[in-house]
């Protein structure tokens, strides 16, 4: 987004100085300068525009580069100690989590007029520790600073066979993909309410999928058969 921005912000600069000039000039001369300054201008903006901003970057090695800014991205939803199996997930550990949800800007505006994720989706999911003692807090829990854990689903229908791939990032900034073997990509096909991804957990967007008509079979066959 830089260059473009750039090259837009030139534009400015040098109408703002040749515009002290054009009264000097013919008026045929003014109109062509005018004229390429404001097509030069709407270039910039177009390709700016054109761009994604927030769209997953990868090494050379295929590797996925942590979205860094991810936590100024929009913010979907938090669980606490969840887990799709019957075993608590802190089942004998004497912590709690948190995880918290994020959506690329581009991705979560897309899914509000379609009700589905666009090409170059990502979503992090980001796990934190939770925290009884500290400062005033009585009772409850709150996040705590450091993270456990970073997981981003990405979907990129021309890189992954099955448009979407998962990557699990420890202390590191980037990631190898997770064999598509892992229980993730199957437990998501067979229970994502949306395109392969938990949306009957972002309370959100769920309204906006079911107005939309683009639940999956399975999650609709499920959301039926669940108690109330």
């Amino acid at each position: 987004m830089q260059p473009n921005a750039a090259r837009l912000q030139a534009a400015v600069w040098c109408a703002e100085s040749v515009y002290g000039i054009l009264a000097a000039m013919s008026t045929k001369l003014r109109t062509w300068v005018v004229g390429s300054l404001v097509a030069c201008s709407l270039f910039a903006f177009t390709q700016t525009a054109m761009t994604p901003v927030n769209a997953p970057q990868y090494t050379s090695d295929g590797q996925l580069k942590l979205p860094e800014n991810y936590r100024e991205w929009v913010y979907l939803s938090t669980g606490i100690d969840m887990s799709y199996t019957p075993a608590r997930p802190t089942a004998g550990m004497d912590h709690h989590m948190f995880d918290n949800v994020f959506a690329n800007p581009e991705a979560y505006a897309s899914f509000k007029r379609t009700g589905t994720w666009p090409d170059k989706t990502m979503l992090v999911l980001e796990v934190r520790g939770a925290q009884s003692k500290g400062s005033i807090n009585q009772h409850g829990n709150y996040q705590g600073e450091d993270l456990m854990g970073v997981e981003v689903h990405v979907k990129d229908e021309a890189r992954f066979p099955g448009k979407w791939a998962f990557f699990g990032f420890d202390d590191a900034k980037t990631a190898t993909m997770t064999p598509t073997a892992a229980s993730c990509y199957s437990c998501h096909a067979q229970h994502g309410a949306v395109d392969t991804t938990f949306v009957q957990f972002y309370p959100t967007l769920l309204p906006i999928a079911k107005a939309k008509h683009t639940l999956s079979t399975g999650y609709e066959k499920e959301a039926a058969a669940s108690p109330k």
